[in-house]
């Protein structure tokens, strides 16, 4: 680790990923100064991180819950802020490494706030690149910003390519657990309850992203992220179904060599490669035991159980609005599905008929994808109404 203290801000400070971010810095105290912390709608919470971190600025999302966070920092010297346009502030303060962690397209425009900025932006915000890569590896490439991946897969292909050259990939595997469901059968998956579907076999995530994962819709947005962070083309990128999640995504080179990460299924392992990078960092992941862990297993996914996986691939070979698409119907599908309003199949089921039906124009802007957002989303309400009717 250089001796150099860094600025540090989180957005998404009391999620998962805010969380181990905020244990690997708690660790090396000397080596990071938090400037700004955010959330969507725990004062409390993110006041104690802000207070215990000695942030300059604590940011609530929900504009509601700005007088209780107020008040939770009376006198700690920390300032307050809530709403959209203090997100998108506090990422032009511009730190010089940022935590992109907030679900759904909230964390657009703050993300793309951080990339104009020029520093380096460490990605675990799906819908930064699915809905909008274009604009967002657009911006970096104007700010010089430095884009750091930190889902697990795009992170193990990110290390596996250090020294490597595109040109010479010839193929990018990304690894899937397959999540709790890859051997149920298809009439037992028609029942499946939030609850049964929201226990990864190995991860522990939050409800959305895990429910992405029993769908493999998560899948499906990280083959998207990836054709915008490895610009090797969709149909050089692969995925591959390992229930162990112990390697974390693969990079065939030209002369068939291959490259694969490894690492206990932590994402302070991913988190630490991206706090650190470019040197290393010491980190408090269990370490990875193979002799105990005995076999690896592999297996091609299943498209017909798991139709997210085509539904994704084709909205990322089409492009434009499509990826946006996709990605509102499912974030509302998977709400209602989390409240019980719909079962677990309808949710792919849901988000074709979305995609089927969208007939508007790309977005160049982010006003534009933030519209497209809006629209799909209304759409997928909509077309919930009718089914249920």
């Amino acid at each position: 680790m250089s001796t150099a203290r860094r600025s540090i801000s989180i957005f998404g400070a009391t999620g998962s990923i805010g969380a181990s971010t905020l244990d690997l810095i708690g660790r090396e105290p000397d080596s990071f100064e938090v400037l700004a912390l955010t959330a969507n709608s725990d004062p409390q919470g993110l006041a104690q991180l802000a207070i215990e971190h000695g942030a300059s600025v604590a940011v609530i999302a929900d504009e509601g819950h700005y007088s209780a966070l107020k008040n939770a920092l009376a006198g700690s010297g920390v300032e307050a802020a809530a709403g959209a346009q203090a997100l998108a502030d506090a990422a032009r303060q511009g730190a010089d490494w940022t935590m992109a962690a907030i679900v759904g397209c909230a964390g657009l425009e703050p993300t793309l706030a951080a990339l104009e900025c020029g520093k380096t932006v460490a990605l675990a915000n799906k819908e930064a690149l699915v809905s909008a890569g274009g604009l967002m590896m657009e911006t970096a490439r104007a700010s010089g910003a430095t884009l750091l991946p930190v889902d697990s897969e795009h992170n193990a292909i990110f290390q596996c390519l250090a020294g490597g050259d595109l040109n010479q990939v010839r193929r990018i595997i990304l690894t899937a657990s397959g999540g709790p469901f890859r051997a149920m059968p298809m009439d037992e998956m028609a029942r499946v309850t939030p609850e049964a579907a929201v226990r990864h076999p190995n991860w522990s995530m939050g409800a959305k992203i895990s429910i992405d994962s029993a769908t493999m819709m998560n899948k499906g947005l990280e083959l998207i992220e990836a054709g915008h962070l490895f610009p090797v083309g969709l149909d050089k990128i692969e995925i591959l179904v390992h229930p162990q999640s112990v390697i974390h995504s693969l990079v065939e080179y030209s002369d068939r060599s291959t490259l694969a990460q490894l690492g206990s299924p932590d994402m302070r392992i991913p988190i630490a490669h991206a706090l650190a990078w470019p040197a290393r960092m010491e980190g408090p992941s269990a370490p990875l035991d193979l002799a105990t862990i005995g076999r690896l297993d592999f297996e091609q996914p299943d498209e017909a159980r798991f139709p997210a996986l085509r539904l994704a691939r084709q909205a990322g070979e089409a492009g434009g609005a499509l990826p946006a698409v996709l990605n509102a119907a499912n974030e509302v599908a998977v709400a209602a599905f989390l409240n019980r309003r719909i079962g677990f199949l309808d949710i792919a089921a849901i988000v074709e008929r979305v995609l089927c039906g969208y007939s508007g124009a790309n977005p160049r802007t982010i006003g534009d994808v933030l519209e497209i957002d809006r629209a799909a989303r209304t759409s997928t309400l909509g077309m919930m109404e009718s089914v249920r009717a």
